[in-house]
């Protein structure tokens, strides 16, 4: 599982110009990549780890200070570029296996005591943010 996390000041998540997440202030936005041998461990692992990371001003955590949380699902994070020019997404989970992982990863941080904004899994979303710092994390586990 790798997520990218970046600290954030309000970020909307878009599909076919319809709003379909967003939070507002301070949070954590969340790009999630599943692959093949994700499964609960991981899940639960990667949501307590962004939920307690300390990456939020004067050394704070979304848990600390309630901040929300927008996930967005991304296999592109799996992404292999290293040969040619076209990337390789062999080790990105398809969608049948990858959705119920990135659910459970959403369903995990709320109940750890995040508010959690989605997007839409598998369709062509447009995100908006202010990223704040900029402060951007790789997590991988």
């Amino acid at each position: 599982m790798r997520a990218v996390v970046q600290r954030v000041l309000g970020a909307s998540v878009s599909v076919d110009s319809k709003v379909v997440g967003e939070i507002e202030g301070p949070g954590l936005l969340v790009y999630l990549g599943v692959t093949h041998a994700d499964g609960p461990d991981e899940t639960s692992w990667m949501a307590r780890k962004i939920w307690d990371l300390r990456i939020l001003r004067d050394e704070r955590s979304a848990s600390d200070v309630d901040a929300p949380i927008l996930v967005v699902s991304q296999f592109t994070l799996y992404g292999d570029a290293r040969k040619g020019r076209r990337p390789t997404w062999q080790a990105a989970a398809p969608g049948e296996l990858s959705e119920p992982v990135y659910e459970a990863f959403c369903v995990e941080l709320e109940r750890l005591g995040a508010t959690v904004a989605r997007g839409v899994f598998g369709a062509d979303m447009a995100v908006g943010y202010l990223n704040d710092g900029p402060v951007t994390m790789i997590l991988e586990r």
